[in-house]
């Protein structure tokens, strides 16, 4: 059974980076190493991943995936520290 994962990395100004893959061991390499010289995460060296949950339909991870990137930083946080019941209240109190 193919598996994917949606991730985020915490980057050394403090930002959050999401993204999805289906291999998360190579993807973690390209982000430390900077393979793209392109991406978001490449100035933003070192990243430290925080957050990953797995998926086995990539439509739901792609979903998700979307969903994360459109979040405000406290709802991410919320799920980086496993506090899912938040959602809900952050979900309300949007600015």
């Amino acid at each position: 059974m193919k598996q994917y994962y949606v991730y985020i990395l915490l980057c050394n100004d403090s930002s959050y980076y999401t993204g999805v893959t289906n291999k998360i061991d190579r993807r973690l390499s390209e982000h430390e190493t900077g393979f793209n010289k392109n991406s978001y995460t490449y100035r933003r060296r070192p990243v430290k991943l925080v957050f990953c949950e797995r998926f086995t339909d990539v439509n739901q991870a792609i979903a998700f995936e979307k969903q994360v990137k459109g979040w405000r930083r406290e709802k991410k946080e919320a799920i980086i520290n496993g506090d899912w019941d938040l959602l809900p209240e952050l979900a309300k109190t949007a600015k």
